[in-house]
């Protein structure tokens, strides 16, 4: 896989032209319509959702799954959530947490670091200096919930002194994590469904989030599944439909 940057598309254009001049270019997504005014090449609009569900669907085939139904949770920007069955789908709900988050608010506590560069510095840190657990609530008094659960992402931040930036991203990780698998895990029990499949180009080499996206199966019956290329389903899919 070849990808580039919408602040690389100079870079984009000019690789297409060299090795791609006679191809069609099937394009989908927020920034594709400004691209498609640039491309001199033959290319053809695909809509976004069908082609992240078509690509999803190659990919599960691809990787041997052979559930048919299953909820789709896509980790771009923000966050979209999809009930698919049989190759149709209707998104059920989304939430404006995501990637885009992640890089934001990391970038403010980081000083301007880079998406993987986040990632890095947030697998060394230790969110429980930062986040207010259940069991910092009650203490030894019976919980009514289990002691270990988040009460307040950032709930302790400004009661520890020793916290660092590392601490601070992992915190920022487990929050984004925590509402996007909360989302999901809602709509697999009113759908009824054990299988969540997770996707996207916020989770490419991005293990921290796939271990708060998974980490939640003692709480809610889901299967988390993560495609190997699923950050690209969307391309796949816009080229298969």
């Amino acid at each position: 896989m070849k990808k580039y940057t919408y602040d690389e598309k100079e870079h984009l254009l000019n690789w297409l032209q060299m090795v791609a001049s006679d191809a069609k270019i099937f394009g989908t997504g927020g920034r594709w319509r400004e691209l498609e005014e640039l491309i001199q090449i033959k290319k053809a609009t695909v809509d976004e959702f069908s082609a992240v569900v078509r690509g999803t669907d190659y990919l599960l085939d691809k990787e041997g799954h052979s559930f048919k139904e299953y909820i789709l949770v896509n980790i771009g920007t923000g966050t979209s959530i999809f009930h698919v069955r049989d190759h149709s789908f209707e998104r059920i709900t989304g939430t404006g947490i995501g990637g885009g988050t992640w890089l934001g608010l990391g970038s403010l506590l980081a000083n301007g670091n880079n998406f993987y560069e986040l990632n890095e510095l947030a697998k060394t840190g230790n969110r429980l200096k930062s986040d207010l657990l259940v069991k910092d609530i009650y203490g030894d008094m019976n919980s009514p919930l289990a002691g270990e659960m988040t009460a307040a992402n950032f709930g302790k931040a400004h009661l520890s002194s020793d916290q660092t930036i590392h601490d601070q991203l992992r915190a920022l990780a487990q929050m984004i994590g925590e509402v996007i698998v909360s989302l999901a895990g809602n709509a697999a029990v009113g759908k009824k469904i054990g299988e969540i499949v997770f996707i996207g180009t916020t989770l490419e080499g991005n293990s921290i989030f796939r271990d708060v996206l998974a980490s939640f199966q003692p709480l809610l019956p889901y299967r988390p599944i993560f495609i190997h290329e699923g950050a690209y389903a969307g391309a796949i899919g816009a080229v298969l439909e």
